[in-house]
C-alpha cells in the first residue's frame, strides 16, 4: 500500500470530492442521486487511494464559485502529479475513475445538461 502524506491526502480529497461538487453544482439537480452516483463510482479507485480519500473529510477551496473551480482543477492536476510520483501505474486508473465519477454525477438524474458536459470536460482536461 502506498503511503501518502497528510498534505497529499488533503489534495487527493479536494480533487476527487471537488470534481464531483463542480459537476453537481454546474446544473442543480437531485443532489442525493448525484452524491450516491459519485460515491458508487469511487469503488473504481485503487484501494490505497480510496483509503486515503476516505481517511478525513474533504475540504474545498474558499472564495467565489470561480475560485472554488480554479482550486479544484489545480488540485486535480496536483493529484495526478502526486500519484505519478508514488506509483505511475495508478495514474490512468485514477484518471479513469475520476472521469467515471463525474460522468456518473452528471447523468444521475437521467439527463446531462450542457453546463454539466462543459464541467466534465474541464475536469477531464485537468486530469490530462
Amino acid at each position: 500500500m502506498t503511503a501518502y502524506t497528510e498534505v497529499e491526502g488533503k489534495t487527493l480529497r479536494t480533487a476527487v470530492f471537488g470534481a464531483m461538487v463542480l459537476v453537481s453544482t454546474a446544473d442543480p439537480g437531485s443532489v442525493d442521486e448525484e452524491s450516491h452516483a459519485g460515491v458508487r463510482a469511487m469503488t473504481l479507485l485503487p484501494d490505497d487511494l480510496r483509503a486515503v480519500i476516505a481517511a478525513a473529510p474533504p475540504t474545498l477551496p474558499e472564495g467565489s464559485a470561480s475560485d472554488v473551480e480554479a482550486g479544484v482543477l489545480a488540485a486535480l492536476k496536483e493529484a495526478v502529479r502526486i500519484i505519478d510520483a508514488h506509483d505511475p501505474r495508478e495514474v490512468p486508473v485514477f484518471r479513469g475513475a475520476v472521469t467515471e465519477m463525474v460522468r456518473s454525477v452528471a447523468g444521475a438524474d437521467g439527463e446531462v445538461a450542457a453546463s454539466e458536459k462543459e464541467m466534465v470536460a474541464r475536469v477531464v482536461e485537468a486530469l490530462a
